[in-house]
């Protein structure tokens, strides 16, 4: 430890040569004061007085607080409120509540089929895909599996059609549980996610929804051998169920085409 160096003390002056010489036995003598008091047993008696003061004080606020009455708590329980007198209100129709709608039958609610078109063979067969069948409607199932079960999938419905010989639809109703998280809500945002990251992607909000929306793909999928294939897809969502549209073509599929189905999909749930 380094003690910092106090101020340097000033030179004293030396007297000068023609200054009168003082006898120090013949100085005058400045009158001495009383020397310094010394601390005795008084001071010592008033300190030990003060402590056992406050002891004694602290002890008798206890017995005092020992001998009184305990202070009693409010009471925990409410007063009880009089019950309205007349009938309950009537309970909210299907159209007014959701999850009436949505407990049922969902393929129910997904748009019919196109007169004269054909249900497509390749999804629920029976209007229903079970969590493994909608796994492998990704391009990791495995990986998917896991996480719908951890997202806690509940059902899936779907409906398919053809028509013509390259135009092609598949619409998706697929509900949660959301016991714990609102994953109808996150469904849909992945697939705005993944949508938007497809090139030459054109999009459009939904009416009807809160953040739905459409997407055309203006540059096909190709593969040696085979046709190019455009597609468009639209995801939206409401309450626990997240929607999924898809269309694939041949050729360019116009923004009408899913605008149309989101809307009408949308407005059935």
């Amino acid at each position: 430890m380094v003690v910092p160096e106090g101020p340097e003390t000033p030179e004293r002056p030396s007297a000068p040569d023609d200054a009168p010489v003082v006898d120090p036995g013949t100085a005058s003598d400045a009158p001495s004061g009383p020397g310094p008091r010394r601390r005795g047993r008084t001071t010592l008696l008033i300190a030990t007085a003060a402590v056992l003061g406050l002891v004694a004080g602290t002890c008798a606020g206890y017995l005092i607080q020992a001998d009184r009455e305990p202070t009693k708590l409010p009471s925990l329980s409410q007063p009880v409120v009089a019950r309205a007198k007349g009938p309950g209100p009537e309970p909210l129709s299907a159209a007014q509540d959701h999850r009436v709608k949505t407990d049922g039958d969902l393929r129910k609610l997904l748009i019919a089929r196109p007169k004269g078109a054909k249900a497509g063979d390749w999804a629920g067969n029976d209007g229903w895909m079970n969590l493994t069948e909608y796994a492998y409607s990704y391009k990791k199932p495995v990986g998917a599996f896991a996480n719908l079960i951890a997202d806690q999938f509940r059902r899936a419905a779907v409906v398919t059609w053809k028509q013509g010989s390259t135009y092609s639809v598949e619409i998706r109703l697929v509900q949660y549980h959301q016991e714990e998280t609102l994953e109808a809500s996150e469904a849909a945002e992945n697939g705005f996610y993944w949508a938007e990251k497809e090139s030459g992607t054109k999009s459009w909000s939904v009416p009807g929804t809160e953040d739905g929306m459409a997407y055309v793909h203006t540059r096909p999928d190709t593969k040696p051998g085979y046709l190019p294939i455009y597609s468009a897809e639209a995801h939206a969502w409401r309450g626990d169920v997240a929607m999924e549209v898809w269309i694939y073509d041949t050729k360019p599929i116009p923004k009408d085409k899913i605008m149309d189905l989101a809307k009408r999909q949308v407005g059935r749930l």
